[in-house]
């Protein structure tokens, strides 16, 4: 079993840049994904090129119609791309169909500084200035970081799902906004 890197309690939380994806976010989200430690998750490996292109192109179009978007985190020492934060409705036809999803997923040597926890209080600011109610984060059940961030962010698991690939086990977390 992995440990869970959090910061202390005591610690306060980073600054966070968010950005809306640009176009070379896309060739940015590969490279920082491009690992397995980071995608051991969601797949293993890191998507090709392609898919993040669209994903991006996709987070725009959020951005314009709803507000809100999976941003862009930005290192904010020196503006290097960190990962990505925020939400987007439920991209799945399984699972919590029709609601708006909160996830992030970093680079990482940005683990187990607070990032993930810092990035998304923000996320959750843009999506309740969208009017927003609720969201909810679906972690596989193995994803102990993860999980540990719904905690901070004070989300309560509500649902046990299995995936319909690879019939995992995900937890579908909720919280009020």
């Amino acid at each position: 079993m992995k440990s869970v890197n959090t910061p202390p309690a005591n610690r306060p939380l980073p600054a966070v840049e968010l950005r809306v994806p640009t176009e070379e976010d896309a060739m940015n989200w590969h490279r920082v994904f491009n690992d397995p430690d980071v995608m051991e998750f969601h797949g293993g490996v890191a998507a090709e090129l392609s898919e993040y292109e669209e994903l991006t192109a996709r987070q725009r179009r959020h951005h314009a119609e709803l507000g809100f978007c999976l941003f862009t985190l930005l290192d904010p020492a020196d503006g290097a791309v960190i990962g990505f934060t925020g939400a987007q409705p439920w991209p799945q036809d399984w699972g919590p169909v029709g609601e708006i999803e909160i996830g992030w997923r970093l680079g990482r040597a940005y683990w187990g500084k607070g990032y993930a926890t810092a990035a998304a209080q923000a996320a959750l600011d843009a999506v309740r200035t969208a009017g927003v109610r609720h969201v909810v984060a679906m972690v596989d059940a193995r994803n102990e970081r993860s999980i540990a961030v719904t905690r901070r962010l004070g989300m309560r698991q509500a649902e046990t799902v299995i995936t319909p690939r690879g019939k995992r086990t995900a937890y579908c977390h909720r919280l009020d906004v």
